[in-house]
């Protein structure tokens, strides 16, 4: 079973990540990195806060902290820290492990991620389906905040274009107050389907539709004619 710390950087192949840039492929050998695209994509990053008050929230975060996983804050505004995520799988997932060795245990335990405030929900899900070798789409998983009021607990799905660390800084360090869970994502019967798959049933629907109503329409126009032969014979003149 996994235990806790973990980087969106460790066992990624594909994809790297550090403090200073997003989530981005690495390039290529012999290729320059997009690093210079990737630091004008933080400039154009939403910001919920100034960055005074981000200052002042950092500093108030990691006073509260209780197990040395304190935030950064950089010079640019971007601040890195961590965030706990609890896998929580109704079923095993499909897993690739690598020759030689075991794919990690997913289900049920508990993931420790050093993330960026640029970070989204979909690059999370995506690290962590990586981090455990799981095969199958991202599409089929979703990330919920679990918030706890009042002696009530109450989850929330969250969109994958939301930044996991902004919510961790605004909620505190305290995992009884805001905690992550990652789950299957209940995927409807179409949504497995491609656009072009989709269009093509429409398509199909539309003839269909089409066929049925001109077959109603002959067997209507049918009773009507033998309906108007039988009214005529009953006023026919003697």
């Amino acid at each position: 079973m996994s235990s806790g710390y973990s980087s969106l950087e460790e066992d990624a192949e594909d994809f790297f990540f550090t403090a200073r840039t997003s989530f981005f492929r690495r390039a290529p050998q012999g290729k320059p990195r997009a690093g210079q695209q990737d630091v004008e994509k933080e400039k154009e990053t939403h910001t919920y806060l100034s960055k005074e008050e981000i200052k002042e929230k950092v500093h108030k975060y990691n006073l509260a902290v209780t197990d040395k996983l304190k935030m950064t804050l950089n010079s640019n505004g971007i601040y890195t820290g961590f965030i706990k995520v609890q896998m929580e799988l109704c079923k095993p997932p499909q897993t690739s492990p690598k020759p030689g060795k075991l794919a990690p245990s997913s289900n049920g335990c508990m993931n420790t991620l050093h993330i960026s405030s640029t970070n989204t929900v979909g690059e999370v899900i995506e690290a962590l389906l990586k981090k455990f070798l799981v095969t199958e789409s991202p599409a089929k998983f979703a990330l919920y905040k679990r918030c706890h009021r009042e002696d009530q607990v109450y989850a929330c799905k969250l969109s994958e274009r939301e930044h996991p660390l902004y919510l961790r800084l605004v909620a505190g360090p305290r995992t009884d107050t805001l905690s992550f869970v990652l789950r299957e994502h209940e995927i409807g019967e179409w949504e497995a389907f491609s656009l072009p798959e989709l269009q093509n049933f429409l398509r199909i629907l539309d003839k269909e539709e089409d066929e049925q109503l001109q077959n109603l329409k002959r067997r209507y126009s049918a009773y009507r004619h033998k309906l108007e032969e039988a009214l005529s014979e009953v006023w026919k003149p003697d």
